[in-house]
């Protein structure tokens, strides 16, 4: 975790004041966002955050172009320790869901379709992300 981190200890109605009704479902509720209803991150040096806790999670040299087919696509976190995995056996499949480690955010899921070196395609949730240019 990073030295400016912070867990809010927020009930469900501070949450979702705080996040806004799309991101409190996705985070807190396991939903999706809709493809291609997030506008693409700016191109260049940044970190990405968790929008419920600030945890640093990715890096922008870890970002890769439209591997997930409307949602921001990552090879690595920053960190294995950042992220917790679930599984995930909604909708008839059995995919891994990610979760921010510090806060329990829902994110979005990892594929193992990504490219090289790690090979994983984590597909993350526009929503669930703050931008923070370096």
């Amino acid at each position: 975790m990073t030295p400016s981190h912070r867990i809010p200890a927020l009930s469900d109605t501070e949450w979702r004041a705080r996040l806004g009704e799309l991101a409190y479902r996705v985070t807190r509720q396991g939903g999706t966002e809709r493809p291609f209803t997030h506008d693409d991150f700016p191109a260049g040096p940044a970190t990405y955050c968790c929008v419920c806790c600030e945890a640093e999670l990715f890096d922008w040299t870890a970002k890769f172009d439209r591997g997930c087919y409307g949602w921001p696509a990552f090879s690595a976190p920053l960190a294995s320790d950042r992220l917790k995995q679930v599984e995930d056996r909604s909708w008839c499949m059995c995919r891994t869901e990610v979760r921010c480690a510090a806060c329990d955010a829902h994110l979005g899921h990892v594929f193992d379709d990504g490219p090289p070196p790690t090979g994983l395609r984590y597909c993350i949730n526009g929503v669930a992300l703050r931008h923070i240019p370096k």
